[in-house]
């Protein structure tokens, strides 16, 4: 696999889209940045970061993915890939907050957002961006994230990082070609944030409601059960955890 480290650029998923368009890279070509200064996460919104402290990193996923139905496979590969490096750092209490968010102590320390490529109907290439906060200490502006060196007491090398994340995600792909998911899901749910505890949601129109996480489907559709005792399916742009 290729490594490609760039000082400063507008987004790593952008860079890394055009240069796949102009050029056949291998598998699992990675782009780094130092500094992103247009970086995105779910639903538009804008990835903060201290230059030179963070892992911002691009990875280019072909031959994966055969049909769209399959798509959140890959979700599942990248959040298991990040909670599994991160574990084996002893970083603590750590979870995946549906979709893919990975939390430390129910703060945010890693983002994940993936764009796919439709090459043809059974050629599905995917950029996968990945926001983790490493050596920052400062977010006064960002209640609710954090960073490695925060919750554990010391720095890490950011480079290393991306290797390990790229190397694991290689080996948890394999197991979506294999028609192995199964062993993904059931990590997934095990580390689910807030599954069967009653929690607060919020819906698109500013209402608020109580619920409990019972699942997630392989559309990535969260299902909640509410105060009633139905279950009702939520995609990401359908629903938000309150916590």
């Amino acid at each position: 696999m290729q490594f490609i480290k760039l000082d400063a650029i507008g987004s790593t998923n952008d860079y890394l889209k055009e240069i796949s368009r102009q050029n056949l890279l291998e598998n699992f070509t990675t782009v780094t940045a130092q500094t992103q200064t247009n970086g995105r996460g779910q639903m538009g919104a804008s990835w903060e970061t201290e230059s030179g402290k963070n892992l911002i990193m691009s990875v280019l996923v072909k031959k994966i993915i055969q049909s769209p139905e399959s798509i959140f496979h890959l979700n599942i590969a990248i959040a298991c890939s990040i909670f599994t490096v991160l574990e084996a750092h002893k970083i603590p209490n750590l979870s995946i907050k549906w979709p893919n968010d990975i939390l430390s102590a129910q703060k945010k320390v890693a983002g994940i957002l993936i764009e796919n490529l439709f090459k043809s109907d059974t050629e599905i290439e995917a950029v996968i961006g990945v926001g983790l906060n490493v050596n920052q200490q400062n977010f006064d502006h960002l209640p609710q994230a954090t960073s490695l060196l925060n919750v554990s007491g010391q720095e890490f090398d950011p480079d290393l990082l991306c290797h390990e994340i790229v190397h694991q995600l290689i080996e948890y792909t394999t197991l979506i070609v294999e028609g192995r998911t199964d062993v993904l899901w059931d990590f997934y749910k095990a580390h689910l944030f807030k599954k069967g505890i009653p929690m607060p949601f919020e819906l698109p129109d500013g209402t608020r409601f109580m619920g409990i996480i019972q699942d997630v489907d392989t559309n990535g559709r969260l299902h909640v059960m509410q105060e009633d005792d139905t279950i009702q399916h939520f995609g990401v742009k359908e629903i938000r955890l309150l916590y």
